[in-house]
This record gives C-alpha cells, sequence and structure tokens, in this order.
C-alpha cells in the first residue's frame, strides 16, 4: 500500500467518526449480545441490545478494533436505534456487497457507510468494517428468540 493510499483511505473523515464512537460501553442485561472478532487483525466488537415493539430501542458496543472498523462501528451506532432485523441484516448485506461486489452504499439511515467505499480495494480490512454490523444482526437474532 503505498502513501497516498494510506492517505486516502484513512481519511480525516474516517479519524473523526472512529475518534467518536456513539453508544460505547455494555449494557447490564441485554437480551440478545455478540461478540465478533476478525481473524484477520485480531479486532473485536462487541453488540449488546434490548427491543421494543420488534426493534432496537437500546444497545451498546465494546469496540476494540483498527481505525476502519471503528469508523463502521461508529456509523452503525448512529443509525441502530429503531431499526428492525430486517433493517439490520439489510445493512449488513449491503456493505458487504458495497465491499465485495461494488454493489451500492446500504440505503438510510446507514449511508453514511460511503465513507468507506475507498476500503473496497483493500479486502484484508473487509472483516473488521463487517464486524459491527455482523454483531448487531447476531445479537438481533438472539434477542428475537427470547
Amino acid at each position: 500500500m503505498s502513501d497516498s493510499d494510506l492517505i486516502s483511505l484513512y481519511s480525516g473523515r474516517i479519524l473523526e467518526l472512529a475518534a467518536d464512537i456513539p453508544h460505547t460501553g455494555r449494557l447490564a442485561d441485554p437480551q440478545g449480545s455478540a461478540r465478533k472478532r476478525s481473524p484477520v487483525c485480531g479486532s473485536t466488537v462487541t453488540v449488546d441490545l434490548n427491543l421494543r415493539d420488534g426493534r432496537v430501542a437500546e444497545f451498546a458496543q465494546d469496540v476494540k478494533a483498527c481505525a476502519l472498523g471503528q469508523a463502521s462501528a461508529s456509523i452503525m451506532g448512529g443509525a441502530l436505534l429503531g431499526r428492525s432485523r430486517a433493517e439490520v441484516e439489510g445493512a449488513r448485506d449491503a456493505l458487504k456487497a458495497m465491499l465485495t461486489e461494488a454493489g451500492p452504499v446500504p440505503a438510510a439511515p446507514f449511508e453514511g457507510y460511503e465513507v468507506l467505499l475507498p476500503a473496497r480495494d483493500y479486502r484484508n480490512r473487509h472483516a473488521s468494517i463487517l464486524l459491527a454490523l455482523e454483531a448487531a444482526a447476531e445479537a438481533f437474532a438472539l434477542a428475537d428468540k427470547g
């Protein structure tokens, strides 16, 4: 990776997002909780959530990831409250397609993932970027089982 590639990948906006992750920490008694780890870089994201009427009513996330994983968790953190399981799983699938298949940016309210478009070319970064939404989707599925 050249210096200019690194500058493009780690833009100022990505670093701002990484420095300001909403809903950090853990919930005391979550209905669903999931931890995801990237085998490539060792990044981890744990998501705890509670549902009300089939939507995310409250959540927290514990993020131990690179700047791209942190930026992804930040984007998700700003959009997750009030989302249904279908919306969370749809965002996860759209983000994966955006990164791996040149698919479109996830739909609102997850359109903030557009900032991570430069990461398409760096397959070794995809797993870390996907962690937050993968953990949220799994935590939602567990909470749904109740």
